[in-house]
C-alpha cells in the first residue's frame, strides 16, 4: 500500500505542475465536450502526467479523460484507481484557484485511499483507511512519501472554535441545497456557509473547517472518490442523501446519487 501511495502522490504533484504551466498562459485551449462541460489543455496534460506514474502499479485506471471503459471489463476489477486529472475545470477557467487533482484507490466498491492536490496553494491532502488523513503544503517540484507526510503533515480534522458551518458548491448551488441549509439554521441558529469549487468541499469537512457538505446536484465518481476516502479517513461519513449507506464506486452508471458529508 505505501508503495502505491508514494506513486500516486508523485503523480498528483507532477499533474499539478502541468496544470500550472497551462494556468499561466493566456489561452487554455478550451473545448466543449459532448456533455457540454469544458475541457482544457490542462485536463489533458494532467491526465498524461498521472497515467505515466499509475501505469507502473499494474492497477487499472478509471479516469474522467479515459472513462469509456465498458462495465463488462470494469466489473471484474478488484482494485482500481479513480482519477480526475483536473477537478473544477470551470473554476480553472475562472482563474479563482479552486481546482484540484484527485486520485483515489478503490477496493471493490469502496475508496480506501485518496490524494487531493491543490496546485495554486500547494496543499496536499491524503487519507488512508485505518491510517488517518493528513494535510501538508508542498510545492509540486518537491517529492514526499506517504511515511514522510504522516510525520510532517497536520492530522485531520483540525479542531476549530467556530459557528456551525456548511459548505456548498460555488458553481452548482441547487434549490434543494438552499432548502437544506435553511433547515440547518432552524436547528443550529445561524449557519455559516462556505462556497467552494471542486473537491475542496469534501476537504473542508475533512479538515475541520466545515461540519456538513450536502450535494443535491449531479456529480460523477471521479469528482468524489478521493475526497470520500480522505473524509472517511478523517472520521466523517459520505452518505447517500437517503441515509441508505455510503457512496459506492465502479458502478455500471458512474453518476453518483445525491449525498451528504457529515460526522
Amino acid at each position: 500500500m505505501d508503495h502505491l501511495l508514494d506513486i500516486a502522490i508523485q503523480a498528483a504533484l507532477d499533474a499539478g505542475k502541468e496544470i500550472l504551466e497551462v494556468y499561466g498562459k493566456a489561452d487554455f485551449g478550451v473545448e466543449i465536450k459532448a456533455d457540454a462541460s469544458p475541457l482544457t489543455l490542462a485536463d489533458q496534460n494532467s491526465h498524461l502526467a498521472i497515467m505515466k506514474h499509475l501505469v507502473k502499479t499494474d492497477v487499472p485506471v478509471l479516469s474522467e479523460e479515459g472513462k469509456s471503459i465498458d462495465f463488462n471489463e470494469r466489473k471484474n476489477w478488484t482494485w482500481l484507481w479513480i482519477v480526475d486529472p483536473l477537478d473544477g475545470t470551470k473554476e480553472f477557467i475562472k482563474r479563482n484557484g479552486e481546482f484540484t487533482v484527485n486520485i483515489a484507490l478503490v477496493n471493490g466498491q469502496d475508496p480506501v485511499a485518496g490524494i487531493i492536490y491543490v496546485p495554486v496553494t500547494n496543499q496536499l491532502y491524503v487519507g488512508v483507511a485505518g491510517q488517518g488523513a493528513y494535510l501538508i503544503t508542498i510545492p509540486n517540484d518537491q517529492k514526499i512519501s506517504w511515511a514522510e507526510l504522516k510525520s510532517k503533515g497536520s492530522a485531520l480534522p483540525i479542531k476549530e472554535d467556530r459557528a456551525f458551518t456548511g459548505v456548498g458548491s460555488r458553481s452548482h448551488m441547487s434549490p434543494e441545497t438552499e432548502t437544506y441549509f435553511k433547515a440547518l439554521e432552524e436547528k443550529h441558529g445561524k449557519v455559516e456557509i462556505i462556497s467552494k469549487g471542486s473537491s475542496l468541499k469534501l476537504c473542508m469537512v475533512a479538515e475541520g473547517k466545515a461540519d456538513v457538505y450536502p450535494r443535491f446536484a449531479p456529480t460523477m465518481e471521479w469528482d468524489t472518490a478521493a475526497g470520500h476516502a480522505i473524509a472517511t479517513a478523517a472520521g466523517f461519513r459520505v452518505l447517500k442523501h437517503t441515509e441508505e449507506g455510503p457512496l459506492k464506486y465502479n458502478k455500471q452508471d458512474l453518476l453518483n446519487p445525491w449525498f451528504i458529508v457529515k460526522e
